[in-house]
């Protein structure tokens, strides 16, 4: 249980003098930014669609889809950068809240099938096939786009609320809070594998035919998938980027480097370890939420173990409490997979286990530490040079 703590009578000191605050963006940064959008809004989508397909400039379909996949891991690995990278919590079941929104958007994408289905009913095919005669409860507002983009928020928000409030009440944290987190996406992986809770059992959520009405295979679509999930992880970095430049970040980087400490400056590390919580898992829902209509599959295979550890290897492999690390992070353990899966797929694992013992020894600061130490080795040699 937590102790009860005083309020503090005199604000902490934790904030910094307004001469000394890092900027929101730096030049390096917008102009990354202003190149990001550009990359999003325009190249990738007039290489697909106004190239023609003979052309060697033209992006197939296979890539518009491929990046659009990486970039939703992108996002949750960001939102685990939050979490653990600056508030030093680990945890190992992301992937739950990452596949509760890919089964709210899935679930939608399964009323929009409607009639063209293999069975011609109301009803999913999966229900039809399990003898369902009408749609469970929780399929109510499956109808509604709208509605069920705010589940994709409030659910995964909720469990996250729930199960954070208890663990960080009890002080629950380093390796037992991860244990517990993986034990928390490994149960509801069981759950969801059975077919009476009417989430497809096994096979999960497939065959989607449209979305708002607009058939989602036409490569207009993909692209506008692929724009809206390019869009969502920008935004999502400046929202992070915003938040551990304010004062509740550097408390959240606190609480990382000396918890005791935070709490005898007067301030109490449950609401700021929750909050962050919330945020983490509500961002990795709705990852899953633009994953979904892009890969066309949803099971509970993506609450297994092993897909929650690999967040944290993204996170891990391009560089903790840097943000940008987490991003080309995914990128680049996501594309190795792509080549490995296809020319040696047998010793896929294999690399992803070096890989993460190699940066864990070598490179703990991950590749985006190794070029900051280089470019700070390099800024400190110029400066001895003038000196001299």
């Amino acid at each position: 249980m937590s102790a009860v703590l005083p309020t503090p009578t005199s604000t902490p000191t934790l904030s910094m003098p307004a001469a000394r605050r890092p900027s929101f963006l730096g030049a390096r940064g917008r102009i990354g930014l202003l190149a990001a959008l550009i990359a999003v809004t325009v190249v990738v989508p007039v290489l697909n669609l106004a190239v023609a397909p003979g052309s060697a400039l033209h992006l197939p379909e296979y890539y518009v889809t491929l990046i659009g996949k990486i970039m939703c891991y992108a996002i949750c690995a960001l939102a685990m950068d939050l979490i653990w990278g600056y508030t030093g919590i680990l945890s190992l079941g992301h992937g739950l809240f990452f596949a509760l929104g890919g089964y709210g958007m899935g679930m939608y994408l399964m009323r929009q099938i409607g009639r063209d289905g293999n069975y011609q009913s109301d009803l999913p095919d999966f229900m039809v096939f399990l003898d369902w005669k009408e749609l469970p409860w929780h399929w109510a507002l499956s109808d509604s786009f709208v509605a069920q983009m705010l589940l994709v928020v409030l659910v995964p928000g909720l469990l996250a609320f729930v199960f954070g409030y208890f663990a960080f009440r009890s002080r629950i944290k380093g390796v037992y809070f991860s244990i517990i987190t993986q034990a928390m996406t490994f149960a509801a992986m069981l759950l969801f594998f059975r077919n009476e809770t009417g989430f497809g059992g096994n096979n999960g959520f497939t065959d989607f035919k449209r979305i708002l009405g607009i058939p989602i295979a036409t490569p207009t679509t993909r692209v506008a998938l692929f724009v809206i999930t390019g869009l969502t992880l920008i935004g999502c970095y400046l929202l992070a980027r915003w938040l551990v430049n304010t004062k509740y970040g550097r408390v959240l980087q606190a609480i990382r480097d000396a918890e005791s400490r935070v709490m005898f400056s007067g301030y109490d590390p449950l609401w700021y370890k929750l909050s962050i919580w919330v945020i983490s898992a509500v961002m990795c829902a709705i990852a899953g939420a633009l994953y979904v209509p892009q890969v066309g599959i949803i099971n509970p295979s993506e609450m297994s173990p092993a897909a929650s550890i690999e967040i944290a290897i993204w996170t891990a492999v391009g560089g903790r409490a840097t943000l940008i690390g987490p991003i080309v992070g995914a990128f680049f353990v996501n594309g190795a997979k792509s080549w490995f899966t296809v020319a040696f797929p047998e010793f896929w694992l294999y690399f992803l286990g070096a890989l993460f013992i190699a940066v864990t020894l070598f490179l703990p600061q991950g590749i985006v530490g190794l070029f900051r130490q280089r470019r700070r080795d390099d800024d400190a040699q110029a400066g001895k040079e003038e000196r001299a």
